[in-house]
């Protein structure tokens, strides 16, 4: 089988998008910032997928050190390096910055490589950032206008950066946009901000639940995406949006989780005016703000029709993750 850079690999997508490359029987080469990640991350994987044939490369996103050596010889990338973290920086640029020059920096060098095809993970607030409720398709695009965040822009920034320099060579890409992603973590550091906000809420530091509803996906679909659009046919140049088609009310998983046993779980949601004032200091509560009372919808079915997308049910993720978490 071929051979497959991961960037991203320490982190809670990364790693199960290289369990299921590795399940697959394909070579797995993780991008890490420093050697020291390698043996955590080795010994997470092997927990659901067979490790021999997972080395790891040391490459940073920002910095052009590591790359061509990193994607030599692959005929695949998972782009997937990217922070999210929903709390706004004091700089929005620390989170534009690497996104946009990493995301430069692994395309110039998969080009370089004769790479076939990159799957870049973009988000579904790539397409509905700064919009009203509505239903929104892969054609649609985040206004970077519009006060949306930092995370938001810079991941519609590194989305929109990636097409450019896509169209200046012969290599495919093709892009996943993901919704609010849930389902158990590898990783004994309970990274990414949904599994954060999981953390909280099933341990009684969060008071009231964000007025927020969210198209939501199970973290082993978002892998199994990837792994398809690598290959499928008519995936290469599309954009394919992995979330519910409706958007799903943080009050719906809080009621899951309280009937699944997690009593310290709210149930009251907290008032806009609240979280307004709140986010004038606490800057998590100041990066929801963009999101609060919007409701997008989402036309998904090029992901069910082009990489025969057989969703997880959300109540499992939610209840999966919990558990993951609470080990």
């Amino acid at each position: 089988m071929e051979k497959v850079l991961v960037t991203g690999i320490t982190g809670y997508i990364g790693q199960h998008c290289a369990a299921e490359l590795l399940r697959q029987g394909y070579e797995v080469v993780g991008t890490i910032r420093s050697r020291s990640k390698g043996q955590a991350t080795k010994s997470d994987i092997s927990k659901v997928a067979p490790i021999n044939k997972l080395s790891f490369a040391v490459a940073d996103l920002r910095s052009d050190k590591g790359w061509t050596e990193a994607v030599s010889g692959c005929t695949f990338v998972l782009h997937i390096a990217s922070p999210f973290v929903l709390a706004e920086p004091e700089d929005e640029n620390d989170l534009i910055a690497p996104a946009v020059e990493g995301t430069h920096r692994v395309i110039a060098a998969a080009q370089l490589a004769g790479v076939k095809r990159l799957v870049l993970t973009s988000s579904t607030f790539a397409i509905i950032a700064g919009k009203e409720t509505g239903t929104y398709s892969p054609s649609d695009w985040s206004d970077t206008n519009a006060n949306i965040g930092a995370y938001a822009k810079s991941k519609t920034l590194a989305e929109r950066a990636a097409w450019e320099a896509a169209r200046l060579g012969t290599m495919e890409l093709t892009v996943i946009n993901p919704g609010a992603v849930f389902g158990p973590s590898l990783g004994a550091e309970l990274d990414g901000q949904s599994v954060t906000m999981m953390t909280k809420m099933i341990a009684g530091k969060m008071p009231m639940l964000p007025d927020m509803a969210m198209g939501m996906v199970d973290v082993r679909d978002v892998a199994k995406l990837h792994v398809a659009a690598m290959t499928a046919e008519g995936a290469a140049g599309k954009r394919f949006i992995a979330c519910t088609a409706k958007p799903v009310e943080m009050t719906t998983v809080a009621q899951v989780l309280r009937e699944a046993g997690y009593k310290k779980v709210p149930s009251i949601k907290a008032p806009t005016f609240m979280l307004k004032f709140i986010g004038k200091f606490d800057p998590e509560a100041k990066g929801m703000l963009p999101f609060i009372g919007r409701k997008a919808s989402y036309e998904n079915s090029a992901t069910f029709d082009i990489l025969k997308w057989k969703p997880t049910p959300m109540a499992t993720s939610f209840i999966e993750m919990a558990a993951s978490i609470a080990k």
